[in-house]
């Protein structure tokens, strides 16, 4: 069982450091919009430091703190923004562009699909709590 945790705490890290080297990070202000409703979108968000507020039809949907992530629409493939996310307070945004993630996808399908199932399993949770079907909880 060591060998497998040991194996498994390898490949996590191994994750990580692809990751990490696909993604842009960003310090941001409060009052910063990171995406805007309507827009296209072509980039997938972590909010690694700090607060956002997610906006549907100029209404605040929910809160956003460190280790939250939107914009996972536009990575999986939809192309509009379905909400406006705006920075409350100083904090830092790692940004992972689509093209970086095809890339991942070719290189790393394993770690992409991890990945995008992470994504697709934040999506159907939002989906089953009691939204209207309008999807502002996409936050994308």
């Amino acid at each position: 069982m060591g060998e497998a945790m040991s194996g498994a705490r390898h490949r996590a890290r191994e994750a990580r450091r692809l990751l990490c080297d696909r993604f842009d990070v960003e310090d941001v202000r409060p009052g910063q919009r990171l995406v805007e409703e309507g827009r296209s979108g072509y980039a997938f968000y972590v909010l690694d430091r700090g607060q956002a507020s997610v906006a549907h039809d100029g209404q605040e949907v929910r809160r956003l703190g460190p280790g939250d992530f939107f914009g996972e629409i536009a990575i999986l493939g939809d192309g509009r923004r379905t909400a406006t996310v705006t920075a409350t307070e100083p904090g830092t945004v790692w940004t992972l562009f689509g093209t970086s993630f095809r890339e991942l996808e070719m290189d790393r399908p394993d770690i992409a699909a991890a990945l995008q199932d992470a994504m697709t399993d934040r999506l159907a949770a939002d989906r089953g709590d009691g939204s209207t079907g309008e999807r502002p909880a996409d936050v994308d």
